[in-house]
């Protein structure tokens, strides 16, 4: 009886190790991303951002058929232009996104076409280029922690590649460089659509 017992187990735990061995539960992406910052004012100060692009690279594993966890690394250069009684200021910056977030996959009867929707949170880190007419004197790298946001679509080209379509949106207070006469001590929201491809192992 222990002998069957045993011989049973060890068959339900080779199957299940075929199961997972046959189900991409990994995927890379490379996505071409958009960075629109919405214009924002606080402390009798306006800041403005260039509209810019840039690229994402991630990692999602999948938890479950409908939950899975995915980290990302993204990278976007724009120029932060303050407005008030000193005139304007502009400083053009490197701009790191490192997050971490939960995918739900949402079930959608459309052969092909897989949908989800994203919540997370992770770090905008506003590294100064130090570029002529781009340059604040004093101005340093600063991270900013941020809420994201997002949904997005896959369309399946074959098993281990697809297309992705998505669009991500950061909430996180203004940076000021670590000037106090950049400080606006107001919140902003950056929209991120983006498109790229998908690899499945």
């Amino acid at each position: 009886m222990q002998r069957t017992a045993i011989m049973l187990a060890s068959f339900v735990v080779l199957l299940t190790l075929g199961a997972t061995a046959q189900e991409s539960r990994s995927e890379i992406s490379l996505q071409g991303t958009g960075f629109f910052t919405r214009d924002t004012s606080g402390q009798g100060i306006s800041r403005t951002t260039t509209d810019t692009g840039g690229f994402q690279v991630g990692y999602r594993h999948s938890i479950n058929r409908w939950l899975a966890a995915e980290g990302n690394y993204g990278f976007d250069r724009n120029t932060q232009r303050y407005f008030g009684s000193f005139g304007e200021s502009r400083v053009q910056a490197n701009v790191h996104a490192v997050t971490g977030d939960l995918v739900v996959k949402l079930p959608l009867p459309i052969r092909r076409i897989s949908t989800y929707a994203l919540a997370g949170g992770g770090g905008l880190i506003f590294d100064p280029t130090g570029n002529s007419g781009g340059s604040v004197l004093g101005a340093g790298s600063q991270g900013k922690g941020a809420f994201l946001y997002g949904a997005g679509a896959d369309y399946v080209l074959s098993r281990h590649f697809s297309v992705r379509a998505e669009y991500r949106g950061f909430v996180y207070k203004n940076p000021d460089f670590g000037l106090a006469s950049l400080h606006t001590d107001s919140w902003a929201h950056t929209a991120q659509p983006s498109a790229g491809i998908v690899f499945r192992f």
